[in-house]
């Protein structure tokens, strides 16, 4: 049984809450889910071609994905599963035009880029490039897609759908650092012309648009320790009311 501490057994001795009363004892893992959370990063170097990801492991990240809260319930996700080469090697074949300057430019992975893509008085074509490096030697990829006909009526923008995406992203993200296998999150899929040659090579119905997808892979290396740098909870926690900091969080050794 892991060993767990009490917010009472970490209370700081003479701290007094706003009543004036006991704090009531919550339990809090020691490690566990939190050492998940403070390990998930993307991967970032070469995936080891030659490992495959057992069905197991596989079916163990789209069961997290399938456990997501979503509005009202109402599921409005499709994951398309895709490991096979030829598809794959489709997919790198599919023409990108990566934009020359801009949000869109630098929130591309470099593994897309083509030096002249940085070139602003280069000629368009010398911006385009293709996405085979970002699929090259991933053993799968997941396309989720965002079913608009799921949702309540009025609920146009649905916000709170776009939510439930996200939390499909987290859910898989932390399922697969959980099992060591590497997860590179592709946004490029959902821009225009991409996205209809995607939905094309993989049958997507119209109504259905590409959220995301997230390439997998086993590291074929050990991943270098990256600094990443975080605020302390007292600088972004406020409590009963905004401004008032460092007094229930500063009991808490997380």
């Amino acid at each position: 049984m892991s060993a767990t501490v009490t917010l009472e057994e970490k209370r700081a001795p003479g701290h007094d809450d706003d009543k004036g009363g006991a704090v009531a004892a919550s339990p809090l893992p020691a490690g566990g889910l939190l050492d998940v959370i403070r390990a998930r990063q993307e991967a970032t170097g070469v995936l080891d071609a030659g490992r495959q990801i057992v069905r197991s492991a596989l079916k163990a990240v789209l069961e997290a994905a399938r456990w997501v809260p979503t509005p009202n319930g109402m599921q409005d996700f499709e994951i398309v599963v895709v490991d096979e080469k030829a598809q794959l090697e489709a997919i790198g074949q599919l023409p990108v035009e990566m934009p020359a300057e801009g949000t869109e430019a630098w929130s591309s992975p470099g593994a897309w880029s083509n030096p002249e893509a940085w070139n602003p008085t280069a000629d368009a074509t010398s911006r385009l490039t293709f996405l085979g490096q970002s699929v090259a030697d991933v053993q799968a990829l997941l396309v989720v897609l965002y079913d608009g006909e799921r949702r309540p009526a009025g609920s146009e923008g649905d916000t709170p759908g776009l939510m439930g995406l996200g939390c499909v992203l987290e859910n898989m993200w932390l399922m697969t650092t959980s099992l060591g296998i590497g997860m590179h999150v592709l946004t490029v899929f959902n821009n225009g012309h991409v996205e209809q040659q995607l939905q094309r090579l993989l049958h997507i119905p119209t109504h259905s648009h590409i959220a995301f997808a997230c390439s997998l892979g086993y590291p074929a290396a050990e991943a270098e320790e990256r600094v990443r740098a975080r605020r302390d909870l007292e600088t972004f926690v406020h409590h009963n009311r905004y401004g008032r900091k460092g007094v229930l969080w500063s009991v808490l050794d997380l």
